[in-house]
This record gives C-alpha cells, structure tokens and sequence, in this order.
C-alpha cells in the first residue's frame, strides 16, 4: 500500500507543478508550450485511473474515490472543451466558474491523495497548491485565459 500511496502524491505533485507551468506559460504568452504543459496534464488521467482500480483492494475510504473522481472529471471536461471541441467558454462568466469550481476541486482532492503518503507530501501539496492557485488568478486577471 505504501507504494500505491506514493505512486498518488507523486501524480499529485506532477498535477500541480503542469498546472503552475500552464499558468506561467499564460503569463510568458507562450501559447505552444501552454499548449504542451496541457497535454501532459491531461496525461495524468492514466495514472489516475491506475489509482482509482486499485482503490479497492487497498479499502480506500469513499473521500478517496469523490478526490480522484473530480480530477478526472475536470481532466475530461478541460479535454472536451479546449482540445476535442475547441470552445472559446472562458469569456462566458457561469462557463468559468463552473470550470474553476471543478478545477480547484479536482486539485483540491490531490492533496488528499498526496496526503495517504503522509505529512511532509501533504505539506508539500499545500504548497504547491497555493502557489499554483495564486498564478491562476493573477494569471486569469493578466490575460483573460
């Protein structure tokens, strides 16, 4: 089990640090790496599908399936509206709270995740979770996106 839960802080943590790269490549109007940072970040839904199979024979609480449920709902929702159909959704106020509210409870629920593995992954996801939240909203006032 403990290699299952450092397998989840690590996924955790790489959630995080693409998500902070997306944001930075915002800022930097680097579209094409923004671009590549998200692709990767959407490649997280395989190990997290990994985490969710295996979720049963380690007796995971029902938190534990919601956090990873939600990250791979915001996983999909980001791949349907940016990359399959192309919608511009982020100049329509209720699409980008509906987005966000899913976003930051998808990577709200890693930091459970990445807790399994114990406090000092806890500590280290509460702190890249805030800097990434931080960069999405300078970022979102900064350039619109």
């Amino acid at each position: 089990m403990e290699r299952l839960d450092l397998f989840g802080a690590w996924i955790a943590q790489a959630i995080f640090i693409l998500s902070i790269l997306v944001f930075v490549s915002r800022l930097a109007e680097k579209p094409g790496l923004e671009h590549w940072m998200g692709l990767l970040l959407l490649c997280t839904a395989l190990p997290l599908g990994y985490l969710l199979v295996r979720a049963p024979g380690h007796q995971r609480p029902p938190l534990y399936y919601v956090q990873i449920g939600l990250m791979l709902t915001f996983l999909a929702v980001e791949f349907a509206l940016d990359y399959a159909l192309k919608i511009e959704f982020r100049q329509v106020r209720w699409m980008v709270i509906a987005y966000v509210v899913l976003f930051f409870g998808g990577t709200g629920g890693m930091m459970g995740v990445a807790s399994e593995a114990g406090p000092r992954w806890m500590a280290s996801s509460v702190i890249l979770f805030l800097i990434m939240a931080c960069l999405a909203f300078v970022q979102r006032a900064k350039t619109g996106m």
